[in-house]
């Protein structure tokens, strides 16, 4: 059992949220970088299961468009060809005319129906599969990110910019695919109906792309903007909410109003922004477009006049003119959908891009076998710093003998958190390593590290759901005896049984229905049912009254014989059962030794002892 200790370096950062004081999180989720072609990447994974079902979907719209835009034509046939036959007494073309005229009609309404039936399913796949993208990963994600990086703009990835890409795929790529198969269905018939025309027509191609083109760059800033201040006010939303004890508490509604309502005024702000830009892109390209119509209407008319266009060829290119640019205000709103789409994929494809700074190992390996309940822990030249560079633990090396109870104890910010949760690695060292019976904990896997090492925080979370399913997370696959077994060792089947129905009781959000002590006896009994060979409780009795302390402690010496563990206190009652303490100051290990020999010594501990027995009388 040795200790050997570095020179510290000044500590000025942060190990956790409730000891250490914490990066200030970033102001704008532009903090997550965004690797080049990363949304492209991500567009062409969600799009490439459903490549039939697309190809399907395109071949059944240009059906649809086929069969739409025969209808000018076959107006312009019946003047030119039908009327003088019906003048000759001859209704066959001009009643053949109708019924394919009809036929047009019928067809192309049934296409259009297949068409958002197709796509509709696969929207729906797509977001489907992006959903549980998000979700999958931010649970993936290291819990440094999430120190970092609020709940509430990872609720905006997986809600608001989802259904900005929702709005793309179910409108805008429809309205896409009939201005562009329209376009160019309608460009090569005015071409063949007359080139002169149908020249002038296309030379309105070139102003209504620059008014296009200076839309989108400009639309693009404002709807990042307007991404962002959606994640803001969501952000906003859920920490008011999530905190509305301590905002009832301190009467904060009115401040927590006036910081909302800065954010819901830039995001009103940003999407009068973006409303504005289509309204100027609209007025703009329908002006040009009206303008360029007048034009080709008037040279139009010379030529029927001069005899070198028919009057039906005339009347056919009017309505496919109206047609072509008609579609104006639909590109208008593709735009629209696509930029703030654009915008949404980019943040989308930032998050699932971010890789955890505690990553799987490629080559996992298996804890070895033992006869005995405990595991060996070694912190082999061990050091921690945060990603700014400052140094939290200077390099240490520290021995836990299985089935040993440590306890470490310090002044709030010497590191007692950050060596707790390097154990439980929710981060990696720095340098150096951690080993569970000589093996090196980033050379478990996931699962096989659970069920070496669990943690019991002083946060207590439990989830929606009954009291026997938050303690059967420790094993998912428990029986309700084993359940009450672990709920009974730790002292909680008596508050448990007399719940109005028992282990049944829905305990709500967060674990609402019952106390903070009682929620916390939940906690330890589901570690206890994990059954760890390393249990480690980081302030776990914070939440308990004398009593209720007491009957855990008591709990404790019998579940913690033979297992390695080690306690996080502030509570220098808690330390009594313990075999060994560690005294923190400044991230060095600065007194090593049982909690006697400490207690007759001069040290820190003698006087922390000697303060708390004082606190007592």
């Amino acid at each position: 059992m040795t200790t050997t200790v570095e020179p510290a370096a000044a500590r000025t950062d942060p190990a956790a949220p409730d000891e250490e004081e914490l990066p200030a999180p970033p102001a704008d989720e532009e903090d997550i970088p965004v690797p080049a072609g990363a949304p492209r990447a991500l567009l062409r994974s969600l799009l490439g299961p459903h490549r039939g079902r697309i190809a399907t979907a395109m071949a059944v719209i240009l059906l649809q468009q086929a069969a739409l835009q025969a209808g000018p034509l076959l107006v312009a046939f019946a003047m030119d060809r039908g009327i003088p036959a019906l003048r000759e007494h001859d209704s066959g073309p001009l009643v053949a005319v109708v019924v394919a005229y009809l036929g047009c009609a019928l067809l192309g309404t049934l296409l259009q129906w297949a068409f958002i039936k197709i796509s509709a399913r696969v929207n729906q796949d797509i977001l489907l599969d992006l959903r549980g993208r998000i979700f999958r990963h931010a649970q993936r994600l290291s819990l440094d990110f999430h120190e970092r990086y609020t709940s509430g703009r990872i609720i905006s990835r997986a809600t608001s910019d989802v259904d900005a890409l929702r709005e793309l795929l179910s409108e805008g790529l429809q309205e896409l695919l009939t201005v562009f198969l329209s376009v160019c269905s309608i460009s090569v018939i005015l071409l063949v109906l007359d080139w002169r025309l149908g020249l002038a027509s296309l030379a309105s191609f070139l102003p209504l792309w620059l008014i296009a083109r200076s839309f989108r760059r400009r639309s693009r800033r404002v709807y990042r903007r307007s991404r962002t201040a959606a994640a803001s006010l969501i952000v906003r939303f859920t920490e008011t909410m999530n905190g509305i004890r301590p905002v009832k508490a301190f009467r904060r509604e009115r401040a927590n109003d006036a910081a909302f309502g800065v954010v819901n005024r830039q995001s009103a702000t940003a999407t009068a922004d973006g409303l504005l830009e289509i309204a100027r892109y609209v007025g703009l390209s329908r002006g040009t477009a009206n303008v360029w119509s007048t034009g080709v209407l008037v040279l139009g008319a010379w030529l029927v006049t001069d005899g070198a266009v028919e009057l039906g060829v005339l009347t056919a290119f009017v309505l496919y003119l109206r047609r072509l640019f008609d579609p104006i205000d639909q590109l208008a709103m593709f735009l629209n959908s696509y930029q703030s789409a654009a915008a949404a994929l980019e943040k989308i494809a930032g998050l699932l891009a971010h890789e955890p700074t505690v990553a799987e190992p490629t080559e996992p390996e298996e804890l070895p076998a033992t006869s005995v309940t405990g595991r060996e822990v070694r912190f082999e030249r061990t050091r921690f710093a945060y990603r700014t560079g400052k140094e939290v633990l200077p390099p240490f090396d520290l021995v836990l003998p299985a089935g040993q109870t440590v306890a470490v104890v310090g002044a709030t910010g010497a590191g007692k958190s950050t060596v707790a949760k390097l154990l439980a690695r929710f981060y990696d060292p720095t340098e150096g390593r951690i080993t569970l019976d000589g093996v090196d904990l980033r050379d478990l896997a996931g699962p096989e590290l659970r069920r070496g090492v669990v943690m019991v925080t002083q946060e207590s979370f439990l989830f929606s759901g009954t009291v026997a399913e938050n303690i059967a997370i420790g094993r998912p696959g428990a029986t309700r005896a084993e359940v009450e077994e672990a709920a009974r060792a730790i002292g909680a089947h008596a508050f448990i049984a007399e719940l109005p129905d028992g282990y049944d009781t829905d305990v709500r959000k967060r674990g609402g229905r019952i106390s903070a002590g009682q929620r916390q006896l939940v906690a330890f009994a589901r570690a206890l049912l994990a059954d760890p060979a390393v249990l480690i409780l980081d302030e776990a009795t914070s939440s308990l009254d004398v009593p209720g302390e007491q009957a855990v402690q008591r709990a404790m010496r019998t579940v913690l014989a033979g297992r390695t563990a080690v306690i996080i206190a502030h509570r220098l009652s808690t330390v009594e059962i313990a075999d060994r303490v560690l005294v923190m100051e400044q991230g060095r290990i600065v007194e090593d030794g049982s909690p006697r020999e400490l207690v007759d010594g001069a040290g820190r501990f003698a006087r922390l002892h000697r303060a708390w027995r004082d606190s007592l009388v």
